[in-house]
């Protein structure tokens, strides 16, 4: 053997075809994220449709259930926010209500008056169903599924 060397042919179109690829894995990643994030929503929306009551009654939802449905502000305040990019082909969305009492409905605290309000979480068993039940994946999968299929 020579003193040549090695010549590939072709590097120009491989190096062009995979950087298409990365291309439609980032726009898939983003699809993927923002059908999760819609998953989301519905989840949470559905936890807090669980059980309902007329205004200025008991709540029947006990401590640990999501909080009962009274005038359907809460249910109407989750949205979903993104997906935008954070870096490296990955995509962010964030899911959660916008109703100021939103937070100390899924975590409890102190409210007014000293009032102690139990955890009626909503937002964190939806999710965790999500996941549990493989639908966050197979968004994902099925996502880059199509777009290494393209």
């Amino acid at each position: 053997m020579s003193g040549g060397g090695v010549q590939i042919i072709g590097l120009a179109q491989v190096n062009a075809q995979l950087a298409g690829i990365e291309a439609d894995l980032k726009r898939a990643t983003r699809k993927a994220t923002a059908h999760a994030a819609h998953l989301a929503e519905a989840a949470i929306k559905q936890m807090l449709s669980t059980s309902s009551h007329p205004k200025n009654t008991p709540t029947p939802s006990a401590p640990g259930e999501p909080p009962s449905l009274i005038s359907g502000t809460l249910r109407r305040s989750i949205k979903v926010v993104g997906p935008v990019p954070t870096g490296n082909g990955r995509w962010m969305a964030e899911v959660g209500p916008t109703a100021v009492y939103g937070r100390i409905q899924e975590l409890g605290g102190t409210a007014g008056h000293g009032y102690e309000l139990p955890p009626r979480p909503y937002v964190m068993p939806a999710y965790e169903a999500l996941v549990a039940g493989g639908a966050i994946a197979r968004a994902y999968q099925a996502a880059w599924r199509a777009a290494l299929a393209h």
